[in-house]
């Protein structure tokens, strides 16, 4: 049985991309299938979905969930970054992103996204990548590993982690998701550990998103992924961490400047008191949404 995943502000994302018969959507990051199933649903009888996902488990779970819809999907293994090279000369009518973690890929042994638990210190979104976190952990420099965690992380004990991480692997390489985690606790004054957010949360965070590229890859599709929306498209952009937040915000205000795009979010639409505490993992999601001109 596969790991259920519980998508985050699933009403919000569908009055925003107007779901309707007959018109055709993006979903970049599948994930658990959560929101392209809605969006099927509620664009039935004839919308049609194009689904991407770069992570092959959440791929599988994704494929087995949207099944039922027929030849209404169309999916693809694809770094989001080559939307506009896979639709070539097709435009739609909504694209979403949505930037978290599937509970797929938290909850599986092995992966190394989190930090409960042990397993390979890893963190590819995709496995046919060359590079994991444990390379990064092992090979990078003091200096290189505390600008990472420093710029990625937010982490203000950055640089005692990076040191205390250089200075454990010559002891004995760290290749697990426990051996790391102990080496940030042992770091982090005790005082400073708090009941809200695990000691280890900014450093696996801040590994992540260089192993995977995800700001560069995020950066690259706002830049371009709009272009394959028709005239009153929209985008919906679902991030988690305030640089990824960031990005969106000023990606949209760049292109409403320039006459691309009209906002839609003047401030960023976030999860109900309801929702938080159904689901704790949306507590940190933020949505904004904008539309072709």
């Amino acid at each position: 049985m596969g790991v259920e995943h519980i998508p985050v502000l699933v009403e919000e994302v569908m009055t925003f991309l107007r779901c309707e018969a007959g018109r055709t959507y993006v979903d970049a990051t599948l994930g658990g299938g959560g929101h392209a199933s809605e969006i099927l649903k509620r664009s039935a009888p004839d919308g049609i979905l194009i689904g991407m996902e770069w992570d092959e488990d959440a791929l599988s779970e994704a494929t087995g969930a949207l099944r039922p819809f027929g030849d209404r999907v169309r999916i693809f293994r694809e770094n989001f970054i080559h939307l506009p090279d896979l639709m070539k000369n097709e435009f739609v009518d909504g694209i979403l992103l949505d930037l978290g973690l599937s509970s797929i890929q938290l909850e599986k042994e092995g992966r190394g996204f989190s930090f409960r638990g042990d397993g390979a210190l890893d963190m590819r979104m995709d496995q046919r990548m060359d590079q994991t976190a444990a390379d990064l952990v092992n090979l990078f420099s003091s200096e290189e590993l505390e600008s990472i965690i420093f710029q990625y992380g937010e982490e203000r004990w950055a640089k005692r982690i990076a040191r205390a991480v250089v200075q454990e692997r010559e002891r004995e390489p760290i290749r697990t998701v426990e051996a790391l985690r102990k080496v940030i606790y042992r770091t982090i004054p005790k005082r400073y550990h708090s009941r809200r957010i695990d000691p280890a949360t900014r450093t696996f965070q801040a590994l992540r998103i260089k192993v995977n590229e995800e700001l560069e890859n995020l950066k690259k599709i706002l830049d371009t992924g709009w272009k394959i929306l028709k005239k009153e498209g929209r985008i919906c952009v679902i991030s988690f961490h305030s640089l990824e937040d960031r990005m969106v915000k000023e990606a949209f205000r760049r292109l409403q400047r320039e006459g691309e795009m009209r906002i839609l979010t003047k401030k960023p639409v976030t999860p109900s008191e309801e929702e938080r505490k159904r689901n704790p993992r949306s507590r940190s999601a933020k949505l904004r949404c904008a539309e072709r001109i």
